[in-house]
């Protein structure tokens, strides 16, 4: 049976086989609208299967996105999904006025900007916390992602792995919410940034952005099927070449380093599993550590020239840039990669961690 759905699938895709592979996607602000094209462009390709999601923050956004297009109804209600949350989200969107100030907030990441009025909100966040500013703990984003999101049909989509990342404020630790456990307080609470919103609790825990701990988390990927292939949606910059003198992009500069630590973390804990792997002879038979290859997508030359200020950028015109970039991005991914899925990694994690340490 699986072998004629298989074959069917090739012949729809006009005799190319699909390959199976898991999406790591960071957050980052408005720069996720360049996940967004990347996912446009994979999900349009077809040449890819995607049996696995992880995301945090932003990323945690476009993940259930993906996830609920795909229950709904495919690839193409997928592609819709995305488009109309990252038209919604734009200045022009059509969400009223309290959903349109928290997607600013979401979509902001980092909470500084040139503007005399976000200078004013910067400079009574160093004085009132969220709890001061709303006390009642009134979050119009739960009502936005519910429009958007049926948690019920992701929770029961069997076919797809999605994993959503969250970091508990009592101990520090990183909780990996699975797709079971998915609503749109998980989706809160990952992209819960301290001095823009409130914990949300969870299970009597209180939670905040994902970022600190997991951006993405990849590890529960592996645990989580059998596929080989992890392809790591990278929106911030682990390295610059030039050293940020201005106060905002200094704040900059510090939060891309403390949202990526945790996958730097990643990356050299996988490149040492490889490592150990390949040392001792084994591979996925047997008790030896199993075979990940590692794949990258990476806002890079584009995203190096935008400053600080563009992640508060949510024009339509600026989230097409993004998109545009990201269509691009994945279609020179899948030109010079597809026949390495599978086979091995792409991402030289070597030489990654080597730039880091």
């Amino acid at each position: 049976m699986l072998k004629d759905v298989t074959s069917g699938v090739t012949r729809l895709l006009g005799g190319r086989r699909t390959k199976p592979i898991n999406l790591a996607l960071q957050g980052g602000g408005a720069h996720g609208a360049f996940t967004w094209g990347v996912l446009d462009q994979l999900l349009e390709d077809g040449r890819l299967r995607i049996a696995g999601v992880s995301g945090t923050s932003a990323g945690a956004v476009n993940a259930v996105m993906l996830a609920d297009g795909l229950a709904r109804g495919g690839p193409a209600e997928a592609r819709k999904r995305l488009a109309d949350f990252w038209r919604a989200a734009s200045i022009g969107g059509p969400l009223p006025g309290p959903q349109r100030a928290v997607i600013d907030r979401l979509l902001s990441m980092f909470p500084f900007n040139a503007s005399p009025m976000q200078m004013m909100v910067d400079a009574m966040a160093r004085y009132l916390s969220p709890y001061d500013i709303n006390p009642l703990n009134i979050n119009p984003l739960k009502d936005l992602i519910g429009r958007f999101a049926d948690f019920e049909a992701i929770r029961n989509f069997s076919e797809l792995d999605l994993f959503i990342s969250a970091t508990n404020v009592h101990s520090g630790r990183l909780r990996v919410f699975t797709r079971k456990e998915i609503t749109a307080d998980v989706i809160m609470a990952s992209a819960a940034l301290p001095l823009m919103f409130r914990a949300v609790e969870i299970d009597g825990e209180p939670y905040w952005d994902g970022g600190f701990t997991g951006n993405p988390a990849i590890l529960p990927l592996i645990e989580a099927n059998d596929i080989d292939d992890v392809l790591v949606v990278q929106i911030s910059p682990l390295s610059r070449e030039t050293t940020p003198t201005s106060v905002r992009d200094i704040i900059h500069r510090m939060n891309e380093i403390t949202f990526n630590s945790s996958l730097d973390t990643e990356l050299r804990a996988l490149e040492y599993i490889g490592r150990a792997s390949a040392e001792r002879g084994k591979r996925k038979s047997g008790n030896g550590a199993p075979r990940v290859n590692v794949h990258r997508i990476v806002l890079e030359s584009a995203g190096k020239k935008l400053g600080a200020g563009s992640r508060l950028n949510t024009d339509f015109d600026f989230f097409i840039v993004l998109h545009r970039a990201g269509k691009r991005a994945a279609r020179r991914f899948l030109d010079l990669n597809y026949r390495d899925i599978g086979r091995r990694s792409t991402l030289d994690l070597a030489e990654v961690s080597a730039a880091s340490a």
